[in-house]
């Protein structure tokens, strides 16, 4: 175990590193983060701020002789920088596993050969590719750059094979991937827990709400079956062994109109849908990944009560701040926000988690508190 008093680093300084500083240091734990903007919400809270380049070898050796064990925030980081790492310290989640998460046509090939089905899909990689797509191929489709998308960019909606052609070129003929849409109910995500000797502990199964790529909304408990939740979290689990995975980890979802459940994409890292945690389980997905880098035993996941969890983009602030007082004048309300000095439309600025007894109520206040809390 690697216990209190010890050095954490943090590959990556956004909002989920930002709440991993506060956990670990919670726990007594100081951290060092790696992170090239100045400004980034973790930088600005962590015990120390190496600002460089990730692939910085300086900044990474200062890095390893400084921390006892390092972990990431996002799947971008190349591995090759986690390979780096590895052979001077400990390192969650490793370099194979992120290997196998960072390009869409790896990671679904991957879901695939561990008997897990994914939507229909084709890989795109020169404009002959689209010319051979099979008359069987159902539209509408989504083309999806296969590297560095997130929060619904690199996507574009396809209704023919112009479309994909045009949003092929527009994406600069980069390597993608061409999703089939299916007859979609609802998405759903589950957050879990995975430690070296293979021990998982999961979260409850979360339902999601976007708008425009980007997540909008959480609610927990879901909505979904008790079948089809149990058997997300047995893929998730599935995928987690499969990658040898420690740390915490996300997989997303699709449940069909016609009840599959289909898996969309794995994170290997804490995750928006599992903000709720923060405020409804008696451990958060942050506290969770501390444990698992340090070798601790899992904290309890259970849920301690409904929740809604909303998040706030750049796009609520107008041209000025936010009704904040509308927000916090509601005993149900918990707010976090990241710390990012410029708000801009699409930008994750920060969320809220409404408790209430049932779900029917967070999911009443928790629309009127957004619709309340938009800046003029």
């Amino acid at each position: 175990m690697i216990l209190p008093g010890a050095t954490l680093g943090m590959l990556g300084g956004g909002q989920l590193g930002r709440m991993f500083v506060t956990a670990a240091q919670t726990m007594g734990y100081k951290v060092i983060v790696l992170e090239p903007d100045v400004n980034s919400p973790a930088g600005i809270i962590a015990d120390q701020h190496i600002c460089a380049e990730y692939t910085d070898e300086g900044a990474l050796q200062q890095l390893a002789e400084q921390c006892d064990a390092v972990t990431t925030e996002f799947e971008n980081i190349p591995a090759t920088v986690l390979s780096f790492l590895e052979q001077k310290t400990v390192v969650h989640p490793s370099s194979k596993a992120l290997s196998s998460t960072q390009n869409r046509l790896v990671e679904k090939a991957f879901i695939e050969s561990l008997g897990i089905s994914v939507a229909p899909y084709v890989a795109i990689r020169t404009l002959e590719d689209i010319d051979a797509i099979s008359d069987s191929f159902k539209f509408p489709a989504i083309l999806k750059a296969a590297s560095f998308g997130y929060d619904g960019k690199g996507q574009a909606v396809c209704h023919s094979l112009d479309d994909v052609r045009n949003a092929f070129n527009s994406l600069k003929q980069v390597e993608c991937v061409l999703e089939q849409r299916i007859n979609l109910e609802r998405e759903i995500s589950t957050v879990l827990a995975r430690s070296e000797s293979g021990e998982i502990t999961n979260f409850p199964v979360a339902e999601n709400v976007h708008v425009n790529g980007i997540l909008h909304s959480t609610t927990v408990p879901s909505s979904v079956p008790e079948q089809q939740a149990l058997a997300a979290i047995a893929m998730a689990d599935k995928i987690a062994d499969g990658l040898a995975y420690v740390g915490t980890m996300a997989v997303e979802f699709f449940v069909s109109q016609e009840g599959d459940v289909l898996a969309n994409e794995i994170a290997p890292r804490p995750h928006n849908s599992g903000h709720f945690t923060l405020d409804a389980c008696e451990t958060s997905q942050f506290e969770q990944q501390v444990r698992m880098l340090c070798g601790l035993p899992s904290g309890n996941c259970e849920l301690t009560s409904p929740v809604v969890m909303i998040n706030l983009l750049g796009d609520v602030w107008g041209s000025t701040q936010p009704h904040w007082d509308t927000l916090l004048s509601q005993p149900h309300n918990k707010l976090h926000l990241y710390g990012k000095k410029e708000a801009r439309p699409g930008r994750k600025m920060g969320h809220f988690n409404v408790l209430a007894p049932s779900i029917e109520q967070a999911a009443e206040i928790a629309a009127g508190a957004f619709e309340a809390l938009k800046a003029d």
